[in-house]
C-alpha cells in the first residue's frame, strides 16, 4: 500500500478537528458550567472568539508551513530549541492528561446503561479498560483512527443536533434565569471562569496541523479542516449547552454525569435516555482514539529531533510510535487510579482544570509564531498586520483562561512547567545529535547523485 493510501482524506481531517472537539466537552462539560449558571452562555461566546483567533492561527501555520507535530514544530523553527522543548512537554503532558477525562465521561455515559459501574472502584476499572482498547486501535494506524472518528462523529451528531434545535420545545426560561449566576462570583468573574473552563471544549483545534505528517495534501487540507471543524464545533456547542441549561433545573444538572441523557429522558422518555447515552460512548470512543493519535504524533516529532526520549521515534510496521503509546497508556491508567473521586463529574473537573492550563503554552507560542511565519514569507503588509491582530486576540484570550482558572489548578500547572527546565539540558545535547544523524543521512543520499554528474570527481 502507498504512503498516501494510508494518509487522511479532507473528510477525515475535518472529522479529526470537529471529533476532537465535539467530545466530552459537548456531553459533560454542561456540568462544570452549571456552577457557574446560565451566564456562562457568554463565557461560550467569547471562547468562541478567541479559539476563532486560535483557528485561524494554526489555519495560516498549517497553510505556509505544515510540519509534523504542530505547535511543538513552529515553536522549535521559530521561536528557538527550548520554546519547542517546552511547548512539546506540556502539550504532550496535558494531552495525555486531558485524555483521561475523555475516558471518564465516555464511561460516565455507559453507566447510564450499566449502573454497575456509576462508582468507583468498577468505573475506574471499565475507564482503564477503554483506554487500553483505544492504544491498540492506535496502533493500527492512523486510517483506523481516522475512519473510526469520521463514523462515531456522524453517529453521535444524530441525536446532539436533534436536542440542540429541537430541545427548545422543552425549554423552560424560568428554569433557565433561575440558575443564572449560581457561582457566588460578581458577573464578570463568573463569565471569565466559565470562558476558561470552555476552552475544554474547543481544545483539538490544532488537530489537523499536529497530524500534518499523516493527512494528504497539508497546505490546502490543514486549514481548511481546521475552519470547517471549528465552526462545526461552535454551532453545535453553544446551542446544545444553552438548551441543556433550560431542560435540567440547575441542582439536577451540577450533580449529573450524564446531562444529555437525563434531558432526553425528561423530554421523550426512558427510550431517549438510552439513545443519548450509546451516542456519547460512541463519539467519547472516536474522540478518544483521535487525542492519542495527536498525543503520539507530538512526541514522535520531538523526538525525531532529539527532545525527546528515542523510544516515542520508533515506529511498528503500520508506520505508528507504537511503543510510546503503550507508554502513555501506561501513564494514563496511573493517574487514573490516583485522582480517583467519589463521583465521575468529580474526577473529570479535576483532570480538566489541569489540562486546560497546560496546553495553554503551546497555543501562546503559537499564536506568536504565526506573525514570524508571515514575516518571513514575505507576505503583504496587509496580511501581516490581520494576523498580528489575530494573534493578539489569541493571547489575550489564553491569558484570561489562566487568571479565571482555579488558582491550586494553576500552580500545579506552573509546577509542571518549572519542572522542565533541568530537563532541556540532557535534550539540548541529544538534539544534536540527532541533528547529527540527520546530515550525516542526507550527505549519504546526495553523493550518489553528485557521483552521476559527468565531471563531478574532478
Amino acid at each position: 500500500m502507498s504512503t498516501a493510501g494510508r494518509k487522511m482524506s479532507l473528510t477525515q481531517a475535518t472529522m479529526l478537528v470537529a471529533g476532537n472537539m465535539i467530545g466530552t466537552g459537548v456531553f459533560l462539560l454542561p456540568v462544570n458550567l452549571a456552577h457557574v449558571g446560565g451566564i456562562a452562555i457568554f463565557g461560550w461566546l467569547i471562547a468562541t472568539a478567541g479559539v476563532a483567533a486560535l483557528g485561524l492561527t494554526f489555519a495560516k501555520l498549517g497553510e505556509l508551513n505544515p510540519q509534523e507535530g504542530g505547535p511543538y514544530a513552529y515553536a522549535r523553527d521559530f521561536l528557538g530549541p527550548y520554546a519547542g522543548f517546552q511547548t512539546n512537554y506540556v502539550y504532550w503532558f496535558g494531552n495525555w492528561i486531558g485524555n483521561i477525562a475523555i475516558a471518564v465521561a465516555a464511561i460516565g455515559y455507559l453507566a447510564e446503561l450499566i449502573p454497575a459501574i456509576t462508582e468507583p472502584p468498577a468505573s475506574v476499572i471499565a475507564t482503564a479498560l477503554l483506554i487500553w482498547l483505544l492504544t491498540f486501535a492506535n496502533i493500527l494506524g492512523p486510517r483506523v483512527v481516522g475512519a473510526l472518528e469520521a463514523w462515531t462523529m456522524a453517529l453521535a451528531l444524530i441525536p446532539i443536533l436533534a436536542i440542540a434545535f429541537f430541545g427548545w420545545f422543552w425549554f423552560d426560561t424560568t428554569t433557565f434565569l433561575s440558575g443564572w449566576n449560581v457561582s457566588g462570583e460578581s458577573n464578570g468573574e463568573a463569565i471569565s471562569r466559565a470562558a476558561s473552563m470552555a476552552l475544554w471544549a474547543y481544545m483539538g483545534i490544532e488537530s489537523a496541523a499536529v497530524s500534518a505528517g499523516v493527512i494528504e495534501n497539508p497546505k490546502r487540507n490543514i486549514p481548511l479542516a481546521t475552519l470547517i471543524g471549528l465552526a462545526l464545533a461552535a454551532v453545535i456547542y453553544v446551542l446544545s449547552s444553552s438548551v441543556i441549561m433550560g431542560i435540567l433545573p440547575n441542582e439536577e444538572l451540577r450533580t449529573s454525569h450524564a446531562p444529555f441523557a437525563e434531558a432526553a429522558r425528561l423530554a421523550i422518555g426512558t427510550s431517549g435516555a438510552v439513545i443519548i447515552s450509546v451516542c456519547a460512548v460512541l463519539k467519547s470512543v472516536g474522540s478518544l482514539g483521535g487525542w492519542m493519535l495527536l498525543v503520539g504524533q507530538s512526541a514522535k516529532a520531538a523526538a525525531d529531533d532529539g527532545m525527546f526520549p528515542k523510544v516515542f521515534a520508533r515506529l511498528n510496521t503500520n508506520g505508528v510510535p507504537g511503543h510510546g503509546l503503550i507508554i502513555v497508556a501506561v501513564l494514563m491508567t496511573i493517574v487514573l487510579f490516583a485522582t480517583m473521586s467519589p463521583t465521575i463529574a468529580d474526577q473529570f473537573t479535576h483532570i480538566v482544570d489541569l489540562a486546560v492550563v497546560l496546553v495553554i503554552v503551546p497555543y501562546v507560542y503559537s499564536a506568536v509564531a504565526v506573525v514570524k511565519v508571515i514575516h518571513d514569507h514575505k507576505l503583504p503588509a496587509a496580511t501581516f498586520r490581520t494576523y498580528k491582530y489575530i494573534a493578539i486576540v489569541a493571547v489575550i484570550y489564553c491569558l484570561w483562561v489562566i487568571i479565571g482558572g482555579e488558582p491550586k489548578t494553576v500552580v500545579r500547572a506552573m509546577v509542571a512547567l518549572l519542572i522542565s527546565v533541568p530537563l532541556y539540558p540532557y535534550f539540548i545535547r541529544s538534539m544534536e545529535e540527532a541533528a547529527q544523524r540527520k546530515a550525516q543521512r542526507a550527505a549519504v543520499i546526495e553523493t550518489p547523485h553528485a557521483s552521476a554528474v559527468p565531471g563531478a570527481a574532478h
